[in-house]
């Protein structure tokens, strides 16, 4: 039995591993402001879902969702140790049916885009009332993306925007986490892995990690061989009339 983390695990604690369909959903709430976590709770737990743990930080975050598979999770953006963000995309890369609500400041649009790129399914602004935010994981916690109107209008047009062929396209349901898609976009654009290091600020090595993943994952024998099953992807992309392949 893996140890349990060092965030505080709540008295009503579930079994590990999945519920019936007929229990009330189960939530992590992560933020660093112990006030707001605390009305939180109480708001969720009202509501009637479980709240079965809670973190200060990116971190803990990280293994509360890999030790309890929550069905949602709230994230602040803004932490110490590990960021919203980068707890976001190593929660998704482990975990995909983790659905992630990130809660940031401000109601800047282009955040919320990054946020929705790093995995999350969902996107509050603080300070609205706390039962808009029970409302948003109430809609998460049954299959329903939560984006506000700013965040959709921005989606809509990053998709016309897409070149008639499909280019930066990718499936609904993927084996490749969104880094790897981010590596295997730069591939397909004609970079160099060095010049992919730099653009998103990673390690040489780590980028070289994410191309043997994504080979792997993809079952291609080289860069030219997954940028064909890529390049595949958009093609019906384009011949679907704009309908994403559902599983890559």
């Amino acid at each position: 039995m893996t140890a349990r983390p060092r965030a505080a695990i709540l008295p009503d604690i579930v079994a590990r591993g999945g519920q019936d369909a007929t229990q009330p959903a189960r939530v992590v709430v992560v933020d660093d402001d112990m006030e707001l976590r605390g009305e939180l709770r109480a708001a969720l737990q009202e509501a009637g879902l479980t709240v079965i743990a809670e973190a200060d930080n990116g971190r803990d975050a990280i293994d509360l969702a890999a030790h309890f598979r929550p069905d949602v999770m709230i994230m602040d953006i803004v932490m110490s140790n590990i960021d919203g963000l980068a707890a976001t995309r190593a929660i998704v890369a482990r975990a995909p049916s983790v659905r992630i609500l990130l809660l940031t400041a401000s109601d800047d649009v282009d955040l919320g885009m990054v946020g929705l790129r790093a995995g999350a399914a969902g996107h509050q602004v603080k300070g609205v009332p706390v039962s808009r935010i029970v409302e948003a994981v109430l809609r998460m916690a049954a299959g329903e993306p939560v984006v506000g109107p700013d965040l959709t209008w921005r989606l809509i047009e990053s998709l016309r925007a897409l070149p008639v062929g499909g280019q930066g396209v990718r499936p609904v349901r993927s084996k490749l986490t969104p880094r790897e898609w981010e590596v295997l976009d730069l591939l397909c654009a004609g970079r160099t892995v060095d010049q992919i290091a730099d653009e998103l600020v990673l390690a040489r090595d780590t980028v070289r990690t994410h191309v043997k993943r994504l080979l792997r994952k993809l079952g291609a024998h080289s860069q030219a061989e997954a940028i064909s099953i890529a390049n595949g992807i958009r093609g019906s992309f384009a011949a679907n009339g704009g309908a994403a392949p559902e599983d890559v």
